[in-house]
């Protein structure tokens, strides 16, 4: 009886995980693009309303909307992408750390393309707290006409609250991001069936025949109205990037299930709307609602929005660790706020540049039109890059020949190079933002990974191997060191030469410990390193071993704890007599180094506001000694 008991319970128990995922992701994954329809239809009818609206022009941009959802959501990202994944993890982060080492002659590029689409999502994070919270702010003028000073205070206040409560985790906060959005989502999809039969012709927009003409009569218009329809899928590259946190098949339920028939639904809505009377296009998001209604929409919509923006800023966490850890940015501060789920943390350098930028943008565009100008090209920027790194993934991972690769994917690639066009027509309307946001971010990343190969080069010529200085240095004669009892950990980049601290160490203090640990901290092209994996250890001499320790790129890097974990693996030494060694290097800028005078002293300030390593590694703080040196640079 508890045998056929435990068989019953194990698929209500799988079943219920299963929709708990599938609800948490309508929070996280899809907080994002569950906010476009407050402005998306709006701006979309701009460029054509200054003639008046007609029917052929509303099911038209409809029928675009529609099937935009349908090919770059559902065809690209949840069917497609969803599948293309590092062991489980999303984003371009991971699909470049994938391709990485079977990349060849295209590592360059890849890199490259790696870098900008990272640079283009850290740009969104920044565009689309801004955006979300004053189009869900701004439906207070319809309550209260005179309210128009009031949104850019609310705005920014509701904002640093936001920001503010970062620190403390999302854990508990997470908890409700799921149902409050599922809410959101049915309340879109009522709006839009309650006025989808005002006029039921607004169902030919199904047909992709009226997106396609409406495209090539409207010509030149219809060119600059895809710049706005794009809008309706930002946050596609969020779904890409959270595949970790759920799962595929939870992502992909959940679209299919609610998100999908809610966002076609409220459109369908929108446009029936407009159809019935144009004046509605001035916002026929919130003029879908009755009077009573409005303000209650106005609060579960600022609420959405929060979500949506916590949403991109966890994201923008994840990806900084990410560049971290594969070497793009220097060591910053990483806080871990939930104690059961690593993929939580908090970047305090992060949250406050995030911050910065976001109040920036209020500032500066003060409403959601101005600032809906400058969204799209960094999403379509980010889309472009994704798929030219798909096709390298089908390539190398799937085995699909050029042929099928192209066929498949050129399509796909013509049409987001088509809307990313359609977002460049607004560079001067604000559109420079993301453009200057991504430049900067690619710029500081490109500095920090060739400056670091720099560095990494000029002290090669100094270095001794550790094959040949063991032996010199345990060679029994005058001037050999004092041997001291206890343990010596020397933390370095290159396992195979002797470490600066130890030779400082030697050359300063004259002594050499009883045993000797040479140890090299390496993150591998995977989110997590397996535990068979995680240790190499090797004996060169009676007083000296060499450790490599190995983590995931999404791992803590805890040195302590994989230490301890080690020790129990047969490597004896006693933490409490064990003193670990850094060396920490002076840069000094060089005119004649391999990059310009200005690189090389943003790389100094780069390294300079890098973590201390003996938090960033969880070092014990009272057993860490530092030895210091100049290098010019």
């Amino acid at each position: 009886m508890s045998q056929e008991t435990s068989h019953t319970t194990e698929p209500n128990k799988d079943l219920r995980s299963f929709l708990l995922l599938a609800l948490g992701s309508v929070g996280v994954v899809y907080g994002d693009i569950g906010t476009s329809p407050l402005y998306a239809f709006r701006e979309a009818l701009k460029p054509i309303a200054h003639d008046g609206i007609t029917r052929f022009e509303v099911i038209g941009l409809t029928s675009l909307i529609v099937w935009t959802l349908t090919i770059i959501v559902t065809l690209k990202y949840v069917l497609f992408l969803l599948r293309a994944d590092n062991d489980g993890e999303g984003g371009t982060l991971s699909l470049l750390a994938l391709l990485s080492k079977s990349a060849g002659k295209h590592t360059v590029v890849l890199m490259i393309l790696g870098l900008v689409g990272a640079a283009l999502f850290l740009g969104d994070a920044m565009i689309t707290p801004a955006l979300s919270v004053l189009s869900a702010v701004e439906g207070l003028k319809l309550v209260m006409p005179h309210a128009d000073g009031f949104i850019v205070p609310i705005s920014v206040v509701i904002l640093i609250l936001l920001f503010l409560v970062q620190s403390r985790g999302t854990e508990v906060v997470a908890n409700f991001f799921g149902p409050i959005t599922a809410v959101w989502f049915i309340v879109m999809a009522a709006g839009g069936v309650a006025h989808i039969f005002d006029d039921p012709a607004i169902f030919r927009a199904f047909n992709p025949i009226h997106a396609v003409t409406f495209l090539l009569q409207e010509k030149f218009l219809g060119f600059v109205v895809l710049g706005s329809v794009f809008l309706t899928v930002t946050g596609a590259e969020a779904l890409y990037a959270d595949l970790g946190h759920f799962g595929r098949r939870p992502i992909q339920w959940a679209w299919f299930v609610l998100v999908f028939p809610a966002l076609v639904l409220n459109y369908l809505g929108q446009g029936a709307l407009v159809l019935k009377d144009p004046q509605f296009a001035t916002d026929p998001f919130y003029l879908m609602f009755p009077g009573w209604a409005i303000l209650p929409v106005v609060i579960l919509a600022t609420a959405a929005t929060v979500i949506a923006s916590q949403a991109v800023i966890t994201g923008a966490f994840s990806m900084v660790r990410q560049a971290i850890h594969l070497g793009f940015l220097p060591r910053m501060e990483i806080l871990f706020t939930s104690e059961t789920h690593t993929g939580q943390i908090y970047l305090p350098s992060v949250n406050s540049l995030l911050l910065i930028g976001v109040l920036g943008l209020v500032l500066l565009f003060e409403s959601s039109d101005a600032l809906a100008t400058a969204y799209g090209i960094s999403v379509t920027g980010a889309m472009v890059v994704t798929t030219i790194m798909a096709f390298e993934f089908v390539r190398v991972k799937w085995k699909w020949s050029v042929i099928v690769a192209l066929l498949l994917l050129t399509p796909l690639l013509a049409l987001e190079m088509v809307f990313l066009g359609a977002n460049l027509l607004k560079i001067h309307d604000g559109g420079y933002i993301p453009v200057l946001f991504a430049a900067a971010f690619t710029i500081v990343m490109w500095t920090w990974r060739r400056g670091t190969a720099i560095l990494f080069a000029k002290t090669r010529h100094a270095d001794i191997p550790l094959s040949s200085f063991i032996p010199s240095i345990e060679r029994k004669s005058d001037h050999a060191p004092v041997s001291v009892p206890g343990t010596a950990i020397f933390l370095t980049s290159d396992p195979e030469t002797a470490p600066a601290a130890l030779l400082h160490n030697l050359k300063h203090n004259h002594v050499l410990h009883e045993k000797n640990i040479i140890l090299t901290i390496k993150t591998v092209n995977r989110p997590r390193a397996t535990e068979a994996e995680r240790f190499v250890a090797e004996s060169l001499s009676e007083r000296f071993s060499r450790v490599e320790i190995r983590f995931g790129y999404m791992e803590q890097q805890n040195v302590s704890q994989a230490l301890a974990r080690l020790r129990k693996g047969g490597l004896k030494f006693d933490i409490m007599s064990t003193s670990f060694y850094l060396g920490r290097r002076k840069l000094v800028p060089d005119a004649k180094a391999g990059m310009p005078n200005w690189q090389d002293r943003l790389f100094i300030a780069l390294a300079n506001s890098a973590a201390d390593p003996s938090d960033y590694f969880r070092l014990p703080a009272n057993r860490v000694v530092e030895l210091g040196s100049h290098v010019i640079i």
